[in-house]
């Protein structure tokens, strides 16, 4: 009964209000497009975009959303829906590994850390492919870790290697390379003793080869080589060169963790930097629970470490990191509600006060709003000037949630000194998952008022009219998702030059932002036919 209580409660909260928003370019519209033109072609074997090879990503995650299209339809609810579904086995998994592991304490602990920290949650709203990733990368590291502790150890390497191969058919061969890096560092850190024997190793290879071979040697002897090639320097280039100017400095991960994790993060520094009377925080935990705790730190250290150093900076390519973190987090805080110690002030002050500088941005938003013709000319740039000139209904009023949010925190951080554990905790968590839902049904919709949702709208009027629809001068899925764009035999639909100036065989449309718009006024062949919010729109004379 518990973990259907588990499962109910995840669906409350990871279900609703999932569809309240249009998709968000490029991730979200990108997978969802993909999902779509599997429908629309009947090719399911390979992924496309704009109905020509997308190489960039194998098919698993894609697979499902076309399942949950065929039930739900076409749709933003449909295309974030199998996150959902993963969300909720990612807190049973927690409930099931911290109750047999430590106590069913500590797997509620579990479940509520992560559950009550916010891109944790947030990402199992979203239809990007990492949330389903990384639960099984992580479920992968723990069958890996029972080989050395469960009795049946043949058939944890075996299920190890399949969620290995999954995670492999879900996003690449970036999971191998996080699994070898983890598997390394964890041999050297024991002092170059592990449990995982040849036989096991080998058993890992051949389960996590025969799930995504399956699919690339179909691809092979359907389509040649040529797609491996391509998946291959396209790995390879992401790991190399800052992509799609996605770049960053070293620590942007760290502070997207420390920020995005809150208030788990707190507790995870916390854990490491914890010490009472020069003894680990960690008394009394048995030899395998102190087993899978390196794995945790390991798993945490290599993924943040790797996409430190990766050039291409984008804030969930360090979401593998949620998983160990909240484990980690659970056992401190599960430690510190059994009074085993208590936290130090510096640590309760640096909760309050990026708890505070979170809810200090929630209640801006509304003051953003109301005063954004004040704002504007202050500004800089032009596209973001416009995106301000949006009609979005707002309140005052609608400052009280992150005022409340700043109130919580504090009185959270408050019981937490006054050594009212429990209730401190509990107070920074369901306050945190109340915030979360609120700003996933209320703030981001009116959010996205101003970022996209006038191309998103423009859009949507050419959806089942024989037109080409083309953004100039910045990168989209959108148009393809929301016009619905039909295949096409005419290859002439996929070059610009020839939208703009060739003999076309249907109307054209265009649409760009308003920074690019004197490129394209004057252009002999185009009619302006309005603006909005910084996006600008032309018809083909």
């Amino acid at each position: 009964m518990k973990y259907l209580f588990i499962a109910l409660a995840a669906a409350l909260l990871f279900i609703p209000f999932i569809g309240a928003v249009h998709l968000f370019d490029w991730d979200e519209v990108n997978f969802a497009e993909a999902a779509r033109e599997m429908i629309v072609s009947g090719n399911y074997t390979q992924v496309q975009i704009d109905f020509r090879a997308f190489w960039e990503k194998p098919p698993l995650f894609i697979w499902l959303q076309v399942l949950s299209m065929k039930i739900f339809g076409i749709n933003e609810f449909a295309a974030r829906f199998p996150n959902a579904i993963i969300g909720i086995a990612t807190l049973v998994s927690f409930f099931a590994i911290g109750k047999k592991l430590v106590d069913e304490k500590f797997a509620w602990w579990w479940t509520l850390v992560y559950a009550g920290s916010w891109l944790p949650h947030f990402y199992f709203k979203s239809g990007i492919i990492d949330p389903t990733f990384n639960l099984f990368i992580f479920l992968s590291i723990y069958f890996a870790y029972r080989i050395n502790w469960g009795t049946k150890p043949m058939r944890m390497a075996m299920l190890s290697g399949a969620m290995l191969g999954l995670a492999v058919l879900t996003k690449g061969p970036a999971a191998v390379i996080i699994c070898v890096l983890c598997l390394l560092a964890y041999w050297i850190w024991n002092k170059f003793r592990i449990g995982i024997k040849v036989v096991h190793l080998l058993l890992i290879s051949a389960f996590a080869a025969i799930i995504p071979l399956s699919w690339f040697g179909y691809e092979i002897i359907s389509h040649g080589w040529w797609f491996v090639n391509e998946f291959l320097v396209y790995q390879v280039r992401l790991f190399s060169t800052p992509d799609a100017g996605h770049g960053g400095s070293f620590f942007y991960h760290w502070i997207v963790l420390l920020i995005g994790c809150f208030p788990a993060s707190i507790f995870l520094v916390a854990a490491f930097r914890g010490r009472k009377g020069g003894q680990s925080v960690y008394t009394g935990e048995n030899m395998e629970l102190k087993d899978l705790k390196r794995w945790m730190w390991v798993l945490f250290w290599v993924v943040l470490i790797l996409f430190s150093i990766v050039e291409t900076k984008i804030v969930h390519y360090s979401s593998l990191c949620y998983f160990p973190l909240s484990f980690l987090a659970a056992l401190y805080v599960y430690r510190l509600a059994e009074g085993k110690f208590s936290l130090r002030k510096w640590h309760v002050g640096l909760l309050i006060g990026i708890g505070c500088l979170l809810g200090i941005l929630i209640a801006a938003l509304p003051l953003v709003g109301l005063y954004a013709k004040e704002l504007i000319p202050h500004i800089g740039d032009k596209f973001a000037r416009a995106n301000l000139e949006a009609v979005v209904p707002w309140h005052f009023a609608e400052t009280g949630f992150g005022l409340f949010y700043v109130l919580a925190v504090i009185i959270g951080g408050v019981l937490l000194l006054r050594g009212k554990v429990r209730n401190g905790l509990l107070t920074l968590f369901f306050s945190s998952m109340f915030l979360i839902q609120v700003t996933m049904a209320h703030f981001v919709p009116k959010v996205e008022l101003y970022s996209q949702n006038a191309a998103i709208e423009y859009f949507k009027q050419f959806a089942g009219k024989d037109v080409y629809v083309y953004p100039l001068n910045y990168h989209s899925y959108a148009h393809l998702f929301y016009a619905q764009k039909q295949p096409a035999p005419n290859v002439g639909q996929y070059d610009k030059e020839w939208l703009l100036n060739g003999a076309v065989d249907k109307p054209v449309y265009f649409i760009c932002r308003i920074n690019h718009k004197d490129k394209y006024i004057h252009h002999p062949n185009l009619e302006l036919t309005g603006e909005k919010n910084g996006f600008v729109f032309f018809r083909r004379k």
